[in-house]
């Protein structure tokens, strides 16, 4: 990147948030602090009000606004397949928000890149079933999640667990997190007097509750998922292969830390509190599948398929191929 793009990309990461520091700016375009400083007095020397906070950092003078930013073929595009895959793995409410967002970016763009986004609409896809909305679970409240979280509203939400349970709560929330296919309100319910993890998509109904809570007293999404994964230090571990050709999003259900690419299979890392479930899940896979650790889950699957074996023995099949 040459200075002058250099110098319009940190005048527009001034104009992002209220403060910048040096050190975001440094890091963001592998340049030293004495090169920001300086881009920075470049850009004030053109006219640009910029000023600064010791020991915090820059912020653009208020009424200073740039004129509409132009997208380069390279963004408009990225913004093209982030949108693909908001449209699949996000609620109603977002993807209306991101498609407006995207109107206007198109809206800004010349012929020659309209065409460009055009012919890459039709060629970029996401393999992956959308959650579904129904009049019973509409899957439509991320939005309004993302307003409580920074106004800290408390929300009151109707929510039915895996258990069939339907139960009225109120929950301080805390944030929002994306794992296992699905999003998660995480905060403190004020029915269970704990932390608590809801799935979005099972949630019946959301409102806001007219309430504020003092933030202040609660851990932040980060605190809590690290305590969360301090509570995994007395899981198991196990260790297999599976091919991909036959594998299943449900890994993630049974323990699924963490995956490493092989190819044409997988090895994929679990922690659990007990092997029998995952050794049951793993024997669906048949010879498609193999335990590399602990030994103990092994003989667990033995046994299993020996059980299995007697079962069928005893109830008149006796000849195998």
């Amino acid at each position: 990147m040459n200075r002058l793009d250099r110098l319009t990309a940190i005048l527009v990461q001034l104009q992002s948030k209220k403060i910048v520091k040096a050190e975001e700016i440094a890091d963001r375009f592998e340049i030293s602090l004495r090169t920001v400083y300086r881009d920075v007095k470049s850009l004030m020397e053109a006219g640009v009000p910029i000023g600064s906070e010791a020991g915090t950092g820059y912020f653009i003078v208020d009424g200073y606004h740039l004129p509409p930013v132009m997208f380069s073929q390279e963004e408009a595009s990225a913004m093209l397949l982030a949108n693909k895959l908001v449209e699949k793995m996000s609620d109603r409410s977002i993807r209306a928000a991101y498609e407006s967002a995207l109107f206007k970016i198109k809206s800004v763009m010349n012929d020659v890149d309209k065409d460009h986004l055009e012919v890459l609409q039709s060629s970029v896809m996401v393999a992956r079933a959308q959650t579904p909305d129904t009049a019973e679970f509409p899957n439509n409240f991320l939005t309004n999640i993302q307003r409580a979280l920074v106004q800290k509203e408390v929300l009151a939400i109707e929510y039915q667990s895996n258990q069939e349970e339907l139960t009225t709560r109120e929950i301080e929330p805390i944030g929002i997190q994306y794992y296992s296919d699905h999003w998660h309100l995480i905060g403190w319910c004020r029915l269970r007097g704990g932390y608590r993890d809801f799935r979005a998509d099972r949630i019946r109904s959301l409102n806001n509750c007219d309430k504020k809570f003092d933030g202040r007293n609660l851990v932040s999404l980060q605190e809590y998922l690290h305590s969360l994964m301090e509570s995994y230090k007395g899981l198991e571990k196990a260790v297999v292969v599976i091919n991909k050709s036959v594998l299943s999003q449900r890994r993630y259900v049974y323990g699924c830390i963490s995956e490493e690419d092989l190819g044409s299979s997988l090895r994929l890392t679990f922690l659990v509190d007990r092997f029998d479930l995952l050794a049951r899940w793993l024997m669906s896979y048949g010879s498609n599948v193999e335990v590399e650790h602990p030994e103990k889950l092994k003989e667990i699957i033995i046994e299993y398929v020996e059980e299995l074996q007697e079962h069928y023995v005893s109830s008149g099949v006796s000849h195998y191929k």
